[in-house]
């Protein structure tokens, strides 16, 4: 993780909770944490815990390598088949084929 991912993190993770309709104090209480400590995560005036910013992620249904950003090159490709087969499990069976056929256009021009 660069400099630049650390300190745009807080920025990041208020993005995704606000995205998730969630407010700083329902975050707090699903981490059990306070909404002071939240707000200052998400201020850039305190980092959390690898162990807290697992239970983020799994809060907000991400990847720990997505929220934090891709951590080495070599997993890109592991984190973004996860986050395509994440999408895939709530589709129909319907929309899945729609969405074949697509992916076949686009392979095959």
């Amino acid at each position: 993780m660069t400099q630049n991912d650390y300190e745009n993190l807080g920025s990041k993770m208020k993005t995704l909770r606000i995205q998730n309709n969630l407010t700083q104090a329902e975050v707090a209480a699903a981490l059990n944490v306070t909404p002071g400590y939240i707000s200052n995560v998400e201020n850039n005036r305190t980092a959390m815990s690898l162990r807290i910013l697992v239970y983020y992620a799994k809060l907000l249904n991400i990847s720990l390598d997505s929220l934090i950003g891709r951590i080495d090159s070599e997993y890109q490709d592991t984190a973004l088949d996860r986050e395509i087969m994440d999408e895939l499990k709530d589709m129909s069976p319907e929309t899945k084929q729609k969405l074949l056929q697509t992916i076949r256009l686009w392979k095959n021009p």
